[in-house]
């Protein structure tokens, strides 16, 4: 007989920040882990997701309250909004156009990957989208969106796969993303132009670095102030996705922390022309990294790895090949043409987490990387707004070019 036991909000947000210290203990004394930068959330998110497993088939399941999972998030696309002023938009905009024209090229690469061997398999052609671009780059919601469709308009039950699928795509995107740019920066001898070490807030004050061991000069009333404009953004975000969804305007649809993120590009420029408040770039950089590792250790604690015993083995070798060409890829052709420069190293490690998984974990991929390497900002407005507004657009388009085609 299963036993459920449900965690309280409090006791669930707890075993969060344990996860965080579980993933800053194992990588302080694992020379792999620090060497390759895989991120503490991760590290310490599939520790606690095999204690839960483990649970699980002895019939105790844990049943978290997390809440503020999806605030969290918000929180922290809010803070890219707020780290992207006109002057680096305008630096880096063709940036970029090139990643999601290289984003976009590795969709119909994934998705021909999935199909081929799908069929390869003896599996039906479509089950390969699903362990395509549907899952992966997509994540769980455009897993679960198209599983539905694939039940209504084909008669076949995906939503199982889907669900194993995205999981497996997000746990793998998190593990290669360290190992394949510290590969390029090691072999390059590549270096960040703001330097490594030492207090980049102090020489370069507008810097957002997302370091995690940057020492930061802050005082109660900025963290006070900048946590106010978060959750502005934050609740600006869901009113504008309430009000598009009431109004009906398709083409306005997106996730809502892609207005988050916009709204806080508008009130950081604002800020920046109109010159009477400026944004505590220090404080931001807080809030930003703390929202994130919170949000996906609870992401990552919550995980069901069970659901990846239950896959058959051929979406399995699917699963495990796309993770080979995508590290593949990500070396040779995203690091090549996004430059062959740090900011293109920190980018191609980018490209492994959305790229398999979320734009959550490219972040905190890059994060890992710049904690060690020093500050990418270019990579860090680059790589969310292409994860987290335009390759949902170009994957959507993708898809139904494939469904046409297949059907």
């Amino acid at each position: 007989m299963n036993t459920v036991y449900s965690i309280g909000e409090l006791e669930s947000f707890l075993v969060a920040i344990l996860v965080l210290f579980i993933g800053h203990s194992v990588n302080r004394h694992i020379a792999f882990f620090r060497k390759y930068n895989i991120p503490e959330p991760i590290v310490g998110g599939l520790i606690v997701a095999a204690i839960i497993t483990a649970l699980h088939f002895n019939q105790i399941t844990l049943q978290f309250t997390l809440s503020m999972q999806n605030t969290l998030m918000l929180m922290f696309f809010s803070t890219v909004g707020l780290a992207a002023s006109y002057k680096l938009l305008l630096k880096g905009g063709s940036k970029v156009f090139i990643f999601l024209g290289i984003a976009s090229l590795y969709i119909i690469i994934q998705n021909a990957v999935g199909v081929s061997m799908a069929t390869a398999l003896g599996l039906e052609p479509l089950m390969g989208l699903i362990a395509g671009s549907i899952t992966l780059s997509g994540g769980h919601g455009t897993g679960a969106a198209w599983a539905q469709t694939f039940s209504e308009n084909y008669g076949i039950n995906t939503l199982e796969f889907a669900m194993a699928a995205a999981t497996f795509g997000l746990v793998m995107g998190g593990i290669i993303g360290g190992p394949v740019a510290q590969r390029l920066i090691n072999k390059n001898n590549l270096v960040s132009s703001y330097g490594v070490g030492g207090n980049h807030h102090k020489d370069h004050p507008d810097l957002v670095t997302y370091d995690q061991l940057e020492e930061d000069r802050v005082t109660a009333k900025s963290i006070l102030e900048i946590l106010f404009i978060l959750l502005l953004c934050v609740a600006g975000a869901k009113w504008v996705g309430s009000l598009v969804a009431t109004m009906d305007i398709s083409w306005l649809k997106m996730p809502d922390f892609v207005y988050a993120l916009f709204i806080g590009v508008v009130i950081t420029n604002i800020t920046e022309v109109s010159r009477g408040y400026k944004i505590n770039s220090e404080s931001v950089d807080i809030l930003g990294t703390v929202s994130l590792s919170l949000f996906l250790a609870m992401a990552l604690m919550n995980l069901k790895l069970w659901e990846i015993f239950d896959l058959a083995i051929p979406l399995l070798l699917i699963l495990m090949m796309q993770t080979i060409i995508l590290a593949l890829f990500a070396y040779f052709v995203t690091f090549r043409l996004m430059g062959g420069n740090y900011d293109a190293a920190v980018m191609a490690g980018g490209h492994c987490g959305f790229g398999m998984g979320a734009t959550p974990t490219a972040v905190m991929n890059m994060g890992a990387l710049v904690t060690r390497t020093g500050p990418s900002p270019q990579a860090f407005m680059v790589v969310p707004i292409v994860g987290a507004f335009f390759i949902d657009i170009v994957n959507a388009i993708i898809l139904q070019g494939y469904l046409s085609f297949i059907g």
